[in-house]
């Protein structure tokens, strides 16, 4: 019943789908998120995404996206088959209200990392990551544009290089995968180094 008040309500354009879930209900849900994740969102490994503070706008359509097939993530596909959209949106919820832990960048590459986040690469047509992510990487919710501060770099690069390589598709018209593909391979790596830096 709790599904179909929220469908409608947002249907008829009186509240935001990204904003319907339940925190303390999405905690409780929760725990087999934590193997991948950490406990509050915080991934300790590289290659698995910190998804505290996360936007809640871009939580559910990720997960969405992968529960339903329009986003390949094998390692995460037996997790979310079953979820219901409320399910969904109770854990963005949770996720979302947790405090996201920071990194650190690689000297080496924050120069260059920081010139491409702050103002892109003119002659290549890349624009300014701050555009969408905003100057301290928090991103922009209303427009399920996600919070990248912190992100781990390994993850970061990897989502680029997959962006690039049309092994993801679900950006919006394309705008990932078509700033992406106009980045060579040390870009890449100094963006996403300069982006775990960011807090």
């Amino acid at each position: 019943m709790k599904n179909l008040l929220i469908s409608l309500i947002v249907s008829a354009g009186l509240m935001s789908v990204a904003h319907a879930g339940d925190a303390e209900a999405g905690k409780a849900k929760s725990a087999t998120c934590a193997a991948c994740h950490g406990a509050d969102g915080n991934s300790l490994a590289p290659t698995f995404p910190k998804i505290a503070g996360q936007g809640e706008r871009y939580l559910i359509k990720q997960i969405t996206d992968i529960r339903d097939g329009n986003r390949q993530v094998p390692e995460m596909t037996p997790f979310v088959t079953g979820l219901s959209d409320e399910d969904i949106a109770d854990l963005a919820a949770y996720f979302a209200a947790q405090a996201p832990t920071t990194g650190g960048a690689d000297e080496k590459l924050a120069q260059l990392g920081e010139r491409i986040y702050r103002a892109g690469v003119e002659d290549k047509g890349i624009p300014a990551c701050l555009a969408c992510h905003g100057p301290t990487g928090a991103g922009i919710d209303a427009a399920g544009f996600p919070h990248l501060a912190g992100q781990h770099a390994t993850y970061t690069e990897t989502q680029l290089n997959k962006f690039s390589m049309e092994q993801r598709a679900n950006d919006g018209g394309r705008m990932m995968r078509d700033i992406a593909k106009r980045m060579h391979a040390t870009e890449i790596e100094a963006v996403a180094s300069y982006i775990q830096g960011l807090r």
